[in-house]
């Protein structure tokens, strides 16, 4: 099984990285922004069966986000409307990174909306399973775990070495996921999880629950 991780930019092309089950980057390149649908089309053909990790939301609000996540709580109050998915509240609460909290589609930035586009390109491709990653999650959660290790080439880095590197960590994160050594959050709404490397260290925590309608 391959395992690609891509990283969302829009001033710039998106890099990816192709990781194999041991932990070795085979391949690592930068996508056109100008032409995002049909290099990813490509990039789906040459690794058919991939699973892939997207840094950026998989899809924009639907509506305003009604419940808040407040002093340990939720809470619905009727006179306010927000931004953010119950995968990024989560990640905001668990104290694992500080989320851009995804809008309504009018809204969105361009790099979100080059995210939406991979992430539809990809999910036509059929064989091709795709999930939400948040890189600097996995960063918090990895910092003292000594037994995460990846191999990669220094090539295809000066153009911008962090986002190359996210683009790794992308990978390895879906990598750890599905092997069984990590856990998603999110998706009570029905706008996406986030997957991460490692459980999170309080599994039992009440923001991991959307409340009921």
């Amino acid at each position: 099984m391959l395992f690609i991780g891509i990283d969302v930019q829009s001033l710039r092309d998106c890099p990816y990285a192709v990781m194999d089950a041991d932990g070795h980057v085979i391949e690592n390149g930068w996508l056109p922004t100008q032409d995002l649908t049909r290099a990813c089309t490509g990039l789906g053909k040459r690794y058919p069966g991939a699973c892939i990790g997207i840094d950026a939301p998989r899809q924009p609000l639907e509506r305003p986000r009604a419940h808040y996540w407040r002093n340990g709580s939720w809470s619905a109050r009727s006179n306010q409307v927000g931004s953010g998915r119950h995968c990024e509240v989560a990640i905001a609460a668990l104290r694992l990174a500080n989320p851009q909290w995804t809008p309504l589609a009018d809204k969105a930035p361009e790099w979100m909306r080059h995210g939406f586009r991979i992430f539809t390109t990809f999910d036509r491709c059929g064989d091709i399973r795709t999930f939400e990653v948040f890189p600097s999650a996995s960063y918090a959660q990895l910092e003292a775990d000594t037994s995460a290790e990846i191999t990669m080439p220094l090539h295809g880095f000066l153009s911008g070495p962090k986002d190359m590197l996210d683009a790794v960590v992308a990978a390895y994160s879906v990598k750890e996921s599905l092997a069984g050594r990590g856990m998603a959050v999110g998706g009570g709404d029905g706008l996406g999880e986030i997957i991460l490397p490692r459980p999170v260290a309080e599994p039992g925590h009440p923001v991991l629950e959307w409340p009921a309608r």
